[in-house]
């Protein structure tokens, strides 16, 4: 039998590599390597706060502290909305921004925190899943490939 077909040196290829569908932006990755954080906790105005919160989520990041930071931040701020502005919240986003923040809300009940599930509940089942969402946003989070 001839030595090419024992090689084993085809296993240490990272397939992922070379996946078509995989996009990096290196802006990102440079900013995650050099310790910037994801999004910016603001003060003051609620929904500005719940915008660049979604705004500057690090979605092509592989740095999982990054993203565990980013979720903290959203979580803080779905928090902090009483319930009146929720609605004004949620219709203030695209459709993009929407599957984004449902992201978000299914990451917050994978790791719950004092009282973040009910908040978490009321963003979803009130306001974002049947008003504006729909099932369609559901099925969009639950499919995607890019985790938050």
């Amino acid at each position: 039998m001839a030595r090419n077909t024992l090689s084993s040196r085809f296993r240490r290829v990272d397939i992922d590599e070379f996946d078509e569908n995989k996009f990096v932006d290196e802006h990102e990755e440079a900013a995650a390597a050099a310790g910037e954080p994801g999004p910016d906790p603001c003060e003051g105005d609620m929904l500005r706060a719940f915008h660049a919160a979604l705004r500057n989520s690090p979605i092509n990041t592989k740095n999982q502290a990054v993203k565990e930071r980013a979720q903290g931040v959203v979580l803080k701020v779905l928090t902090n909305f009483k319930s009146s502005e929720i609605e004004q919240a949620v219709q203030s986003l695209d459709r993009n921004g929407i599957d984004l923040l449902m992201k978000y809300i299914y990451k917050g009940f994978e790791k719950p925190t004092e009282n973040s599930s009910a908040v978490l509940l009321q963003w979803h089942e009130k306001h974002l899943a049947l008003a504006v969402g729909g099932l369609g946003s559901i099925i969009r989070v639950l499919t995607a490939r890019k985790t938050v």
